[in-house]
């Protein structure tokens, strides 16, 4: 494993809610962080089957653009009742016809699926969100570092806080949705805690025990 020797990183994502959170969560380590859509880099197309090759792909193309260490993020929501989907594609599944991402009618989508399976119960709607973060060096060398938080879907959307799916999923013995818990409640974590709560959180705590002399 190769430890992060510096605190000055690019964060790879164009996504603002990711660029937010990852900001909180690297926050309190001192980092100086841009993100590639501040400094304009261009969106790399993510080819992956799979959470680790889109992060990796994101890492590397900012990594090699600024010369710099890049930390990305790729992360989803997985369903069982629908074969793990929308997994890899969650974001497709918001996509629009004129390029952007409408996700209450993505989460929508989700409910119609669950209902022609006739997924009505908690019990067969379980699901998980999972996050891969990558960091990568100009050189092209990366680290992964994989989170998930189980739970299940939730009949209709609850709250306006976070981003993406997060109204429709309540974490396993939570009885609220990710959506109606703020910043700290969803992904709060600091050094000497034991646990973290969202999959971002649980995947940097992995970065930061691995990579990072905190």
């Amino acid at each position: 494993m190769r430890k992060l020797d510096t605190r000055t990183i690019i964060v790879a994502s164009h996504n603002a809610g990711k660029i937010r959170e990852i900001a909180d969560l690297i926050g309190p380590f001192g980092f100086s962080a841009k993100s590639a859509s501040e400094l304009n880099f261009e969106e790399p197309e993510e080819t992956g089957t799979t959470f680790e090759e889109n992060a990796a792909i994101k890492a590397l193309a900012s990594a090699k653009a600024s010369g710099l260490p890049a930390l990305s993020d790729d992360s989803g929501l997985v369903i069982d009742a629908l074969n793990g989907a929308p997994g890899v594609y969650t974001a497709n599944w918001a996509e629009t016809p004129d390029g952007s991402r409408d996700f209450a009618m993505a989460m929508g989508k989700v409910e119609t699926a669950l209902q022609e399976k006739g997924a009505t119960t908690p019990e067969t709607r379980t699901a998980r969100f999972v996050s891969v973060l990558c960091l990568a060096w100009p050189d092209g060398h990366t680290e992964m570092f994989r989170g998930e938080v189980e739970g299940f879907i939730a009949p209709e959307p609850r709250g306006t806080a976070g981003f993406g799916y997060d109204p429709i999923f309540q974490p396993k013995g939570y009885s609220t949705t990710f959506g109606e818990m703020s910043a700290e409640e969803k992904h709060g974590w600091k050094p000497g805690d034991a646990e973290a709560l969202s999959h971002r959180a649980r995947a940097f705590k992995l970065f930061v025990e691995t990579c990072l002399d905190a």
